[in-house]
């Protein structure tokens, strides 16, 4: 399974998207795709005030995104990421969600990225030449 970060979904739907075509990739798979339902929201929402919802339907629709369900223990488990990390909550449920269900966190989020991977969570990601030159 990959579960999908909001900024994944948000490369597709935007036309002329910079990380376009990355995201595109990680949707070109045989693996199940799957969306937190906050995340999904997050992308919802956006997506309306753009008027990309029509789109976003159809995105899910044709890629087979699921909506992953939280289990009993998925918000004391979220609240623990929130004080041991230095990720936001939205991204604590989509870390959450990987980790519960063993799955690759696909995400363009460089910290979210970076604290997946120390905690042996598999992140597909940007490639190195694909990464914003540091300021």
């Amino acid at each position: 399974m990959i579960l999908l970060d909001a900024d994944i979904v948000t490369a597709c739907l935007e036309r002329g998207h910079v990380h376009a075509n990355r995201a595109l990739e990680v949707l070109d798979t045989d693996d199940t795709l799957a969306i937190h339902p906050l995340t999904f929201a997050q992308c919802a929402v956006g997506a309306v005030d753009k008027g990309h919802d029509l789109r976003l339907r159809a995105l899910v629709e044709q890629v087979g995104v699921a909506v992953w369900s939280p289990d009993p223990g998925h918000s004391r488990r979220v609240e623990h990421l929130r004080v041991t990390t230095s990720l936001s909550l939205l991204e604590c449920c989509v870390l959450d969600a990987a980790e519960r269900d063993n799955a690759t966190l696909a995400t363009f989020d460089a910290r979210l990225a970076q604290v997946a991977r120390v905690r042996a969570r598999p992140v597909l990601t940007l490639t190195a030449a694909e990464r914003p030159a540091a300021n």
